[in-house]
């Protein structure tokens, strides 16, 4: 999690400088090249002005909502962020691990998927042992769940 935070604090560092330096420079140099309605240089510089100002103010407040996660809210016994769970696909009788994680995270190839996603929220709030019915886009699939560790048993093991 400390590593997502520090990502979205670099980008945000990043683009802040872009904003407020670089992109300060490239309007007056452009506005030095005179009429400002058929100046392509100041248009653009203009435009990427409020793509960056709209970034900054998306990953400033999915960093804020990142603080605020309260891990002691996460259940212990339960599927929640950060649990990694052992399914048995019940169509196709093949056993498949995953971690749930946030939406920075998620890398299906690898087995991490974001608590957001459709599967990830099928198995929000499962237990070992319950079968789940999760709609996603391929069609219904049926897991039962045969192994859970959640966030507090893997740190307790750190």
């Amino acid at each position: 999690m400390e590593d997502i935070k520090r990502k979205l604090q670099d980008e945000i560092a990043a683009l802040d400088y872009e904003l407020r330096t670089e992109l300060p420079k490239e309007i007056l140099r452009a506005r030095a090249h005179g009429d400002l309605s058929e100046n392509a240089e100041y248009h653009a510089a203009k435009e990427r002005q409020g793509l960056v100002n709209a970034r900054l103010n998306q990953l400033k407040q999915r960093l804020a909502e990142m603080s605020m996660i309260d891990f002691s809210k996460i259940p212990r016994d339960k599927v929640g962020l950060g649990s990694e769970v052992v399914l048995l696909d019940l169509n196709s009788g093949e056993e498949v691990t995953y971690k749930l994680v946030t939406t920075e995270e998620a890398d299906a190839a690898k087995g991490r998927i974001s608590t957001s996603s459709p599967i990830g929220r099928g198995l929000l709030g499962k237990e070992a042992g319950d079968t789940v019915k999760i709609r996603t886009p391929g069609g219904v699939k049926e897991f039962e769940i045969r192994k859970l560790t959640t966030i507090h048993d893997a740190t307790e093991r750190i």
